[in-house]
């Protein structure tokens, strides 16, 4: 004879009740740890493809940045002097042009004892940096109205380009003719030098910006000046930076051509006329002396101004790869 069921146990069997509770539990259990053990690996994922997307930044001593940033110029400039003192040692060349090594630095050695060459570095230093933030001020509106305005691009466009690739030199004569033998034919050299490349080093950044970045401030109310100040000039700052060091150098240039055609009492004596006097009167140590000067001047400043600047643009966006 069968046991008799008790209350406990249902009409199914003994503690059916009981067992259907626990299934529910433990499936319940087992799918929120599988889901959480799922949510756990896509976010592993997830992370692993971030790490593969951002560059990791190593840190590196000091000493070995200073060693590596400082030791192969120096080898380039030790096989240098080597080349050039074998070349004035083989007596291919006359001495007249090519001196020895030590002859072209007791020269420099005396410029700077005398002290002139403070006053000539001064003289085109501070003309090339007046004009450079001159040509600054100008041609970034330039740039963005090129950018986005169509007509302003249409009509103007070529000829920023075509400014770009016409030497500067060119505008020295008719600078004279205008302007006299003054400041004021340096700096319009100087200015026409400068703002092609930086108002096109804008326009070229601006274009590699994503449609979305505009599309989504003009949704958060950002409009002209205010789209131009927080989204278009930051989105374009690695182009707008690369045309800023390109304008440096044209504008470099343009100074040099500039004091060197156009000399007189009323420009004083810049790197240029310390050049042409060297050359006026056959002096080659002083020629080279200054040759050395001007590059000199164009590494130093790329070396403490562009360099550290560029830097500091990559590591905010995380394109820098040591620190």
């Amino acid at each position: 004879m069968p046991p008799e069921l008790t209350e406990r146990d249902g009409p199914d069997g003994p503690d059916a009740d009981g067992g259907a509770v626990n299934g529910t539990i433990n499936g319940t259990v087992n799918g929120t740890v599988n889901g959480a053990t799922r949510l756990d690996d896509s976010a592993a994922a997830l992370a692993g493809l971030d790490a593969l997307d951002t560059p990791r930044v190593v840190q590196v001593p000091w000493w070995r940045r200073a060693l590596g940033a400082g030791l192969p110029p120096l080898v380039a400039l030790v096989l240098f002097l080597a080349v050039w003192q074998a070349l004035w040692a083989s007596a291919l060349v006359s001495e007249v042009k090519i001196p020895a090594p030590i002859v072209v630095w007791d020269s420099f050695a005396q410029i700077l004892a005398s002290g002139e060459v403070w006053s000539v570095l001064w003289t085109s230093i501070s003309r090339a940096f007046l004009g450079f933030l001159v040509a600054l001020v100008l041609a970034t509106p330039l740039g963005l109205l090129v950018a986005r305005v169509q007509v302003v691009r249409s009509a103007i466009g070529p000829l920023l380009h075509g400014l770009q690739s016409l030497p500067s030199v060119a505008w020295v004569p008719a600078a004279v003719l205008w302007f006299g033998l003054t400041d004021s034919t340096i700096y319009f050299v100087v200015l026409l030098g400068s703002i092609p490349s930086i108002a096109n080093g804008l326009v070229a950044g601006i274009e590699q910006i994503p449609p979305i970045l505009p599309r989504v401030g003009q949704v958060l109310g950002a409009r002209g000046l205010s789209s131009a100040r927080h989204i278009l000039l930051p989105a374009a700052l690695p182009g707008y930076l690369a045309g800023c060091k390109q304008g440096w150098a044209f504008s470099w240039r343009s100074l040099m051509a500039a004091e060197i055609i156009a000399a007189g009492p009323l420009l004083g004596v810049g790197l240029g006329a310390f050049l042409k006097r060297g050359s006026d009167l056959n002096d080659m140590p002083t020629v080279i002396a200054a040759i050395f000067l001007i590059l000199i001047v164009g590494i130093g400043i790329e070396l403490l101004i562009f360099r550290p600047v560029e830097r500091r643009v990559l590591r905010a966006r995380g394109l820098a790869v040591s620190s």
